[in-house]
């Protein structure tokens, strides 16, 4: 199998007028087979002359099969078309997040239509990017050696937080603390050891692709992803917007390492990170403890206020409890205007929220929208739908393999 270097995250503007259409014609039978040719060239714009030799090229290559004929009311039935899923595979790995206790690690196997053939979970801890790397590794040993996968897998795409150099394949972690970084070329290793493609990504970024390849219809083309309050994932015109190096989508400020950032607060305040749990469980165990106000989630927390987690928050606020209520409207107001200045920045059709935060659902989503209506100009307002994202904790997972399938598309 063929290596490159040079394998980046395909941004829409990188590609030529052939691999447009390989993947404008691959994604329509990927979402809509068995379809006919003529339904292709309809919908694709382009002429049936042209769609049939495309279609012919790939089902000599194997990658599309016919698939019976559509009924008619007369004359010769047209053929259907839809992809040979058993083709060749596609993997994704997500790294986990280092701000979030009790993260994990999900690695996905998914055939080309994006339907999950293996999938592996493992708990990650706090501990340096290098052996997190390692840990990477080990899984895709694990996957690879899935049967059937190792002959047909076509790349890996791997989701992580922080500052990501996709042109060197390196990661630095973005946290307060700023300390675990490495310098090593994760691209290069992985290439190196399994002789596959690899893509690195930031995991918002895979997180929105995720969500764009599975979740969305086809023809939505602009989307902002907010993982939570750790970064966004960004999609313009249907390509992902990964930036010079990779690293587009932080949202964060880098923090001044002589702790001057205090000094700084009072003025940037809503560009200081308030984390994956947006704040809520420090502030929910200052209040209980050191406030004494009263609420629900102590009882609700099966492993006390020492272990608490945004899942209790969330629980508590869902039987009425008012500090729980509160407490998720005020950090829906603090997103909020974030999102109103990306609003404004990207006018997307759509935002979506992950990170775990959406399964709050209406009591966190409906202040967002409030927020955002109140502070981002009224046409942007107005196009934009804020949604809760539908793939959970394989989101970035799913993004990644949906990468390789991208880039298997385009190649075609």
């Amino acid at each position: 199998m063929a290596v490159t270097n040079k394998n980046r995250i395909l941004e829409s503007s990188l590609l030529s007028d052939h691999e447009k259409k390989n993947f404008s014609i691959l994604e329509l039978i990927r979402r809509n087979g068995p379809i006919t040719r003529a339904d292709i060239s309809k919908i694709t714009d382009l002429n049936i002359v042209t769609v049939s030799n495309y279609i012919n090229t790939y089902i000599n290559e194997n990658m599309v099969v016919e698939s019976g004929m559509e009924s008619s009311s007369g004359g010769r039935k047209p053929t259907l078309v839809k992809l040979h899923d058993g083709h060749s595979y596609a993997m994704g790995i997500d790294l986990g997040h280092m701000g979030l206790d009790g993260a994990i690690m999900v690695g996905v196997v998914t055939d080309l239509s994006g339907r999950v053939l293996y999938r592996i979970e493992k708990e990650r801890e706090k501990d340096s990017m290098d052996k997190i790397i390692d840990k990477s590794i080990d899984m895709i040993s694990e996957l690879i050696n899935k049967k059937g996968v190792k002959e047909k897998v076509k790349g890996v795409g791997i989701g992580l937080g922080g500052v990501i150099d996709e042109t060197l394949g390196t990661v630095r972690d973005s946290t307060k603390n700023g300390i675990r970084t490495s310098y090593v070329s994760i691209k290069g290793v992985i290439e190196q050891k399994f002789n596959m493609p690899s893509f690195l990504g930031n995991d918002a970024t895979f997180a929105a692709f995720g969500e764009k390849m599975h979740a969305l219809p086809m023809d939505v083309e602009d989307v902002v992803y907010m993982y939570s309050d750790v970064g966004s994932g960004i999609i313009i015109k249907g390509g992902i917007y990964c930036g010079a190096s990779g690293s587009a989508g932080e949202i964060r400020i880098n923090y001044p390492r002589n702790g001057d950032y205090m000094k700084l607060a009072k003025n940037m305040s809503l560009l200081l990170p308030m984390g994956l749990d947006l704040g809520l469980v420090s502030q929910a165990k200052r209040l209980i403890e050191k406030e004494k106000v009263a609420s629900r989630i102590p009882e609700l927390s099966e492993k006390g206020l020492d272990m608490l987690t945004v899942d209790d928050i969330i629980e508590a606020a869902k039987t009425g409890d008012t500090l729980a209520i509160e407490l998720l409207e005020d950090a829906a107001v603090n997103l909020g205007v974030r999102v109103a200045y990306l609003v404004n920045l990207f006018n997307p059709e759509i935002v979506i929220i992950g990170g775990g935060i959406e399964r709050s659902g209406s009591l966190f989503l409906e202040p967002l929208r409030r927020t955002v209506r109140k502070w981002a100009f009224e046409e942007p307002a107005n196009a934009v739908k804020i949604i809760p994202a539908q793939l959970g904790r394989d989101a970035v997972a799913l993004g990644g393999a949906s990468v390789v399938i991208r880039n298997v598309f385009v190649k075609a």
